[in-house]
């Protein structure tokens, strides 16, 4: 596992619940992992925004994942409502993840993640400002 080298981020995930804590480190890893395969590899920041773990790059649309006392059992992956990222989703993987309207993916706490399709979405973020000309994005 990566080190979480920013503190307020490792802050944050620590005050989740444990079961939370584990899924959105896995979450986290994969965001890494996927960062890594891209071409010209793409350097990660991770930070905090509006409180919640985010990730972005120079040529993609930030990602932030949290998990939230309203919600207890459940965990999401939250994308910028202003770009075509969870429409795309939508189209290309219909049911296969929940949606909070325009802006999240979100899984429950038994829920089993369609790893391979969620790097997708991933990639699709992290890659954004490049793929945003092109038909459902691309994917």
């Amino acid at each position: 596992m990566n080190e979480i080298m920013n503190t307020d981020v490792k802050n944050t995930l620590g005050n989740y619940p444990d079961w939370a804590q584990n899924k959105l480190l896995f979450i986290r890893e994969l965001i890494l992992e996927v960062a890594s395969e891209i071409n010209g590899t793409p350097e990660v920041e991770e930070t905090l925004k509006w409180g919640e773990p985010s990730y972005l790059t120079e040529q993609g649309s930030t990602i932030r994942m949290d998990w939230k006392k309203a919600a207890p059992t459940q965990y999401a992956l939250y994308f910028n409502c202003n770009t075509r990222l969870i429409e795309t989703f939508r189209e290309v993987f219909q049911d296969q993840f929940k949606y909070e309207g325009n802006r999240a993916i979100v899984f429950d706490k038994e829920d089993d993640i369609p790893i391979r399709d969620l790097k997708r979405c991933i990639e699709t973020a992290l890659t954004y400002k490049e793929r945003k000309h092109l038909s459902l994005l691309g994917i």
